[in-house]
């Protein structure tokens, strides 16, 4: 597990917390080591800041993106909705405020490491049009050509088509997919967002992964 936080303080509580739970951490103070420590040694879960000095942690998000679907977490005391959509947008896989209770903070870490860890469904294969879904072989094409998704993407959109044609509320898809009984329902509309613009081929009138006003999202042909 790797930490990129430049507060000195936060950074060696967070570490000594997360031993004292039986996790490997390591940690670094800039978005720049972290991603040369990433590189060098492949953590399997990031926790980044946002209030990084040089590279801002959603530029270090994006960055990581570019290559790695390693889970990644965000800690940060920025609470407003548009910095928690930017750094979903960026790939966050989830977003928690600080102060965090280290009890919140370990159960969203070990989630996180179960749905990566997990396979996100045993059926063969799902057919949507042209986007064509493989979960054995983690494969999303759209056309024929190779869709880019993110392990929490790529769950999403296995849960969505194990329930083709039925409507899955926000609550729903959070427990199914993200293993929160109760959380922030703005992470689901920004990763059905995110999904829109890959799967797409008009995300602003999406013909497979539609909204049913009040009730939720549903994956169909």
């Amino acid at each position: 597990m790797l930490v990129i936080e430049d507060d000195d303080r936060i950074r060696l509580a967070l570490l000594l917390a997360l031993e004292e739970e039986g996790f490997e951490a390591d940690g670094a103070g800039t978005a720049e080591e972290g991603l040369r420590r990433q590189r060098r040694s492949p953590a399997d879960v990031v926790i980044v800041d946002l209030m990084l000095p040089g590279l801002d942690g959603f530029d270090a998000i994006r960055e990581l993106r570019r290559t790695d679907d390693v889970p990644v977490l965000v800690v940060s005391a920025r609470d407003a909705t548009q910095d928690i959509v930017t750094a979903l947008e960026a790939g966050a896989d989830d977003y928690v405020v600080k102060p965090v209770p280290i009890l919140e903070l370990v159960a969203r870490l070990r989630a996180l490491r179960r749905r990566a860890a997990a396979p996100a469904s045993t059926a063969a294969a799902w057919t949507f049009g042209e986007l064509a879904i493989r979960p054995e072989a983690g494969e999303v094409t759209l056309a024929d050509r190779p869709v880019a998704l993110t392990r929490t993407e790529f769950r999403l959109l296995c849960e969505l088509a194990e329930n083709a044609g039925r409507v899955l509320s926000r609550r729903q898809l959070l427990q199914q997919v993200w293993e929160y009984e109760i959380g922030d329902e703005r992470l689901v509309d920004v990763h059905v967002g995110r999904l829109r613009q890959k799967i797409e081929p008009d995300p602003r009138r999406p013909r497979h992964l539609v909204t049913v006003r009040g009730m939720g999202y549903k994956l169909s042909g």
